[in-house]
């Protein structure tokens, strides 16, 4: 009968014949496609851009923080955290006992 090469021929013909026809065609509706996507793409853009200029910027009140020094821009003195309490002990071992 028909061996694998000649199947292969006979399928990249079946294909070629069929994007002759239906070729133009569905690269015309990608081409329609892709311009509606880019016009979308720009109005949204607009939009968003509209939008921002519309709207004053966030202002978020706050202080400054001072590098090591424990003190805040505004004066005030900045919490600290509580020292670690070094009795507790986490692990189940019992403390060494360095008595001789």
């Amino acid at each position: 009968m028909f061996g694998l090469s000649e199947l292969a021929v006979i399928l990249i013909v079946v294909i070629a014949v069929i994007l002759a026809k239906k070729g133009p065609e569905l690269a015309r509706s990608a081409g329609k496609s892709a311009r509606i996507l880019k016009a979308e793409a720009r109005a949204m853009k607009k939009e968003e851009n509209e939008a921002a200029a519309d709207e004053p910027p966030r202002i978020i009140p706050g202080e400054t923080a001072v590098p090591d020094t424990g003190v805040t821009a505004a004066g005030t003195e900045r919490p600290s955290a509580p020292a670690p309490d070094r009795t507790e002990r986490t692990s189940g071992t019992p403390p060494h006992d360095n008595r001789p």
